[in-house]
């Protein structure tokens, strides 16, 4: 650790297999804080869970305001899963990439993977793959809407979005199940 930053003393911070893993908090939307500052817990990496569980873990993060976590969840899931299920998990990360870049303030960045998200989810789903409960066609009618708003608010100078209060619901079920 520098005395000056109380980070580390040189360059990134590594795991012990050498891979840069940044050791600074974090807040709720994945932004990094200063070292010593008190942050949200981080998702752990590679875990490997049951679809139903991944989509449910997901959906109570998304609910929280934290869809940068939600998003570390998804990533988990088309990093183990099974290939032909890699648009599913991926789009979704990117719809919750896109709901953190909003909730940023970054419009054109969110609005962009909101769109990207969808599409790889809507096309996943077209060719019948599975999709673990996951309601498709509400799910790409909230990202279109959403996207189309950040857009029209980013032009009127608008708040970034809460993402609380914007976070898709993933399920037809209101429990998550």
């Amino acid at each position: 650790m520098s005395e000056e930053s109380g980070g580390p003393a040189r360059g990134r911070d590594r795991d012990v297999e050498g891979r840069a893993r940044s050791a600074r908090p974090r807040d709720g939307l994945g932004r990094p804080l200063p070292y010593g500052a008190a942050g949200v817990a981080r998702q752990p990496e590679g875990v490997v869970r049951e679809p139903g569980e991944t989509v449910r873990e997901a959906r109570r993060l998304l609910v929280a305001g934290m869809p940068f976590h939600a998003h570390e969840v998804f990533e988990d899931a088309w990093k183990s899963g099974p290939g032909g299920e890699r648009e599913l998990w991926q789009g979704l990360a990117q719809l919750a990439v896109g709901l953190t870049h909003a909730a940023r303030g970054n419009a054109t960045g969110g609005a962009r993977l909101l769109r990207r998200g969808a599409g790889r989810v809507g096309g996943y789903a077209d060719g019948g793959g599975e999709t673990y409960g996951v309601d498709v066609a509400g799910l790409l009618r909230w990202a279109d809407e959403l996207a189309g708003r950040v857009e029209r608010g980013a032009a009127a100078g608008a708040a970034p979005v809460d993402a609380a209060a914007e976070a898709p619901r993933l399920t037809a079920a209101p429990d998550g199940s």
